[in-house]
């Protein structure tokens, strides 16, 4: 992966969230029995995974990614909108000093958990994975908002400019 081609998803994910911008507040953090309990519970989950696996395992720069239950229950979309901007710079920082190395495996234990045996992960495979996440969710996210009766954008990559 190229930071080009990170463009592209954090284009998909800008139209997300200006389309989360028009929800009413109630139906932003309206529980829900599929997936996270709410559309604003879910933005918060997909930028968790990034936070955990780049932020917190790969760059050592956090111990505590997940955002805790009575946090996230206070969370705005600007706030979401932050926890992103981060997200951004880790996965700008990965690319940048891993460039050479994004397939070569980290061996460590997960620094957000207690305990544990250590894992081998690539760099190359955890930047798929909280994408492919990220993806995964976005669909909930859309079809959470069909079922509320909105018209959710396009928000797929090929939709995007180059």
């Amino acid at each position: 992966m190229h930071s080009n081609e990170y463009q592209w998803v954090k284009q998909t994910r800008a139209i997300l969230l200006d389309f989360c911008k028009e929800l009413h507040p109630d139906d932003f953090t309206r529980y829900h029995e599929q997936g996270s309990p709410s559309i604003r519970d879910t933005l918060v989950h997909i930028a968790d995974c990034y936070h955990a696996w780049l932020g917190s395992y790969i760059l050592l720069q956090t111990k505590t990614p997940i955002t805790s239950n009575e946090q996230r229950l206070s969370f705005d979309l600007k706030d979401i909108q932050a926890r992103f901007t981060q997200v951004d710079r880790y996965v700008d920082q990965v690319l940048l000093e891993y460039a050479h190395v994004m397939d070569e495996p980290i061996q460590r234990s997960i620094p957000w958990r207690d305990q544990g045996e250590p894992i081998s992960m690539t760099p190359s495979k955890l930047l798929l994975h909280t994408i492919t996440h990220e993806f995964h969710h976005k669909g909930q996210v859309m079809a959470l908002a069909r079922q509320m009766g909105y018209v959710p954008p396009n928000t797929d990559i090929l939709g995007t400019k180059e």
